[in-house]
């Protein structure tokens, strides 16, 4: 299986906004007091103008029984893609290649 490059890749508050919350039927607010943090924070996740950051990572983690990596990688994977199309590297060498 063959991802498309040109996709950007999903951020983690899509998931959770449009998949894992509604399947818990409990409130953000309800959700983000049993995370730990701020409702303000987890709205900002949700709405995907804030990253998962690894400590939010382990809260998702233990909340839903998963591993803090599916929710670390899937923000990486979001981020990499970002900053390929964002990033300048026209002047930055190219020491090595991947075989």
């Amino acid at each position: 299986m063959s991802c498309d490059p040109d996709r950007c890749p999903t951020h983690p508050g899509e998931l959770l906004r449009e998949d894992v919350v509604p399947a818990t039927g409990k409130s953000k607010t309800e959700l983000a007091r049993m995370l730990g943090i701020s409702r303000q924070h987890f709205h900002d996740v949700l709405a995907e103008r804030k990253p998962v950051s690894p400590e939010l990572a382990v809260r998702l983690a233990k909340l839903f029984g998963n591993a803090p990596l599916v929710w670390i990688r899937m923000q990486g994977a979001y981020d990499a893609w970002h900053a390929s199309r964002d990033v300048d590297v026209s002047s930055v060498p190219t020491l090595m290649t991947a075989e």
